[in-house]
């Protein structure tokens, strides 16, 4: 099975709610539902027309069970333009460490955010991953990915349920269920800066891999030795002086269940035009892949972001 098969369950709307987090909601009032969330979400006022763009650093670049950097650090930048503080519009570009090009691979999205009211909203995306054809084996193949998400205020916590479909030759779906607690500390000086934080646990449940292999040993002479010639293209048969033959089988098998756990802690620091936001997460899987297997442990990301206009 080729990389870019097994790959293709990364979630790339993790990818850009990593690089450009722009559609949290929270615990708020509703005049104030957009805004502390993400003090760079809104344009400013009387503008329809917004432009942001931020640089970051993660020590992984983990997604739906798979590790796109190879356990490996990983940096980035984007630029991302807003109209009406609804439609946004990102492009990233990425680097790996050891990886030529210096920019590994590029994203980009197009988003839609709608906040009904105080305790309800909506947001979709569509999510292209696109790398040089050269890295194609090295890291996976390009991919359009779509999502819709629905957010739910229960005051005490605030619950996201998000469906999403990876587009390709054997389309997989996911649904990630998170639920996290928002709150800030007071606005301090006259630039108005505090304080956020926003702890969660994310639940991924999506196509899972298992590979199984099986070694059948025997006589030339036997008449198990018949089967040889029903041996597909994962199956490899070897012969000993002897005359004892060694058969093994490998097949990959998939199935839908659950994936992962994520537990997370960003803190980020707020003003008017400038967000630092970093976050430490864990990483507790529910599925062993011996083939491929997926992140654990701890990540940890920092990441700065700036409003132009």
């Amino acid at each position: 099975m080729q990389r870019s098969l097994i790959f293709s369950g990364i979630n790339l709307f993790c990818i850009m709610m990593l690089i450009f987090p722009l559609d949290a909601y929270s615990q708020t009032d509703p005049a104030d539902s957009l805004k502390i969330a993400d003090t760079l979400k809104l344009a400013p006022e009387g503008s329809r027309h917004s432009l942001y763009t931020g640089i970051g650093y993660g020590s992984n670049m983990f997604f739906l069970g798979s590790t796109l950097s190879h356990n490996q650090p990983f940096g980035y930048t984007a630029i991302s333009y807003g109209f009406n503080n609804e439609f946004y519009a990102t492009v990233s570009a990425i680097h790996l460490a050891d990886i030529d090009p210096f920019m590994a691979f590029y994203t980009g999205s197009l988003n839609y955010n709608h906040a009904f009211n105080s305790w309800f909203d909506i947001s979709s995306g569509i999510y292209r991953y696109q790398a040089p054809a050269a890295l194609a084996d090295t890291l996976l193949s390009n991919l359009t990915y779509g999502d819709l998400t629905l957010g739910i205020d229960w005051r005490l916590l605030y619950s996201k349920i998000s469906a999403g479909v990876l587009l390709s030759s054997e389309n997989q779906t996911y649904f990630q269920l998170r639920n996290s607690r928002y709150f800030q500390t007071p606005e301090f000086t006259k630039k108005k800066f505090f304080i956020s934080f926003d702890p969660y646990v994310n639940l991924l449940i999506g196509s899972r891999y298992t590979m199984k292999t099986t070694t059948e040993t025997y006589s030339s002479s036997s008449p198990s030795g018949n089967t040889m010639g029903s041996n597909n293209q994962n199956s490899a048969t070897t012969a000993d002086p002897a005359g004892t033959i060694t058969t093994t089988s490998t097949t990959l098998s998939r199935d839908f269940g659950m994936m992962e756990i994520d537990f997370g802690l960003p803190v980020t620091f707020n003003s008017d035009r400038i967000s630092i936001e970093a976050e430490a997460s864990y990483v507790l899987p529910l599925h062993n892949d011996s083939y491929l297997p997926g992140p654990k442990g701890f990540v940890f990301i920092i990441s700065g972001f700036i409003r132009i206009f």
